[in-house]
């Protein structure tokens, strides 16, 4: 595996912003030439990047056979767009090195758990804006170098509306909350340009409530966006891979019906993306 650490600062990044890759190895002896990017987005409602939403995750996808990487983006006090932008220049940097780490330029996957599931899909809705190539230094109108390919959103933060995780806007947006809320209402967002998508919820989730994801399967459908979800009757919020592995001290998070996401993932990521 090839783990490097490359440090990202732009326009109101914090310090300790940072993208970490896990690429396999390139051997001769293997058939797979060219692999997928899932590039991870831990959540923690953007107070902080969830340890137990990061390379727990990104290994268990490049045990499917694709590469990965981790991007620890800004926080409260960092605001918008300054994760958008660390986002965008992390899948500038996998297109950019695609040849070297043997990466397909065309199945390139952003993932994200709760708040990063909401910068995962901020990305997929923003990702050919004018204002996010001009800030990670593209020059011209070509924005396709920027594009994902598809989306992975595990109970995501998505509507400012009445079943928001207010936390996650307040710390996203600070003082401009009220002039961005509609903006970052992500299921007002969805256009042509929005990539096909995989996404799971529980129907007990109380922190960031179901509607968030039905909202946004509503919209992507109407738009004619591809997508397949998963609600869960059962389990509540942060359960990453719902097993031992990203329990909690105090044993949260073990949520055995809710296991089966990351095999219909990959199910989901061999159909329609590889």
């Amino acid at each position: 595996m090839i783990h490097v650490t490359y440090h990202l600062q732009l326009s109101g990044s914090m310090p300790d912003a940072k993208f970490v890759t896990y690429l396999q190895e390139p051997s001769d002896e293997m058939g797979i030439r060219k692999r997928p990017f899932i590039l991870v987005c831990p959540g923690g409602g953007y107070a902080y990047t969830s340890d137990r939403e990061a390379e727990s995750l990104a290994l268990q996808f490049l045990a499917m056979g694709c590469h990965a990487g981790v991007l620890r983006y800004s926080c409260a006090p960092a605001r918008y767009p300054a994760a958008l932008l660390e986002l965008a220049s992390a899948v500038l940097l996998v297109r950019g090195n695609a040849e070297e780490w043997r990466v397909d330029e065309e199945k390139i996957v952003v993932q994200g758990c709760s708040a990063g599931g909401h910068l995962a899909a901020s990305y997929g809705m923003f990702w050919n804006e004018d204002f996010i190539s001009a800030a990670i230094g593209l020059e011209g109108p070509d924005h396709e170098i920027l594009r994902p390919n598809g989306m992975i959103l595990c109970y995501p933060v998505i509507t400012s509306g009445e079943f928001a995780h207010r936390d996650s806007f307040a710390h996203l947006l600070g003082s401009r909350e009220e002039e961005l809320k509609d903006k970052m209402s992500l299921e007002k967002q969805v256009s042509a340009g929005t990539p096909q998508t995989f996404l799971w919820h529980t129907f007990e989730d109380q922190c960031v409530p179901a509607e968030n994801s039905l909202l946004l399967v509503a919209a992507l459908r109407k738009a004619g966006i591809p997508v397949e979800f998963h609600l869960y009757p059962k389990g509540g919020h942060g359960l990453s891979l719902a097993n031992r592995l990203t329990a909690t001290p105090e044993g949260y998070a073990i949520q055995e019906e809710c296991q089966t996401w990351l095999g219909l993932a990959k199910t989901w990521l061999e159909k329609n993306i590889w």
